[in-house]
């Protein structure tokens, strides 16, 4: 609730700033005129600030951002829209920016988890690649002993077969 709260409170702002330069058909009186009016006809001219508790009407201090409490406390100052003080505007954008901050914080550590355990993955893909290998060829270096191990005894007992069983049949 108090997002839209938040978003409706700007875009009243922006709307306000922008019907107050461009959409006036009325010349806009400077800020001095306005003071002991009301609030609506001060914040017609963009560049003035209300201040509820005295009732005037001020030039915003633009080379400051925000209005200095000897002007007018921040509680009680007013520029775009009367219904929204810079104190409640500074915890609003505030909030909106430490959780922008935050969710960009938390994307970037999500996608940095995520490369890390796609290289584990390789990683402990390519450990298992090798020790299939190694495996493999150990597997081979047994066979290959059995082979011969069973050479010898046939040599032994007079087994052994030629090398190349497939010869002609001699004529006795």
């Amino acid at each position: 609730m108090a997002p839209r709260i938040w978003l409706l409170g700007i875009t009243g702002i922006l709307c306000a700033i922008s019907l107050g330069t461009w959409g006036a058909s009325d010349p806009v009186p400077s800020c001095n005129a306005t003071t002991n009016t009301n609030c609506a006809e001060c914040l017609r001219n963009v560049s003035c600030l209300w201040c509820n508790t005295k009732n005037k009407c001020y030039h915003y201090p633009v080379r400051k951002i925000l209005p200095p409490k000897s002007l007018c406390p921040l509680s009680d100052a007013r520029w775009g829209v009367c219904w929204v003080n810079f104190e409640a505007l500074i915890i609003a954008m505030s909030v909106a920016g430490g959780i922008i901050i935050l969710s960009i914080c938390v994307c970037c550590c999500c996608c940095c988890c995520r490369k890390k355990k796609n290289r584990q993955h390789d990683v402990a893909d390519q450990k298992m690649e090798r020790e299939k290998e190694q495996r493999k060829m150990r597997q081979e270096e047994r066979k290959s002993e059995m082979k011969g191990r069973h050479d010898e005894i046939r040599k032994k007992y007079g087994l052994f077969n030629e090398q190349n069983s497939y010869t002609k049949f001699e004529n006795k």
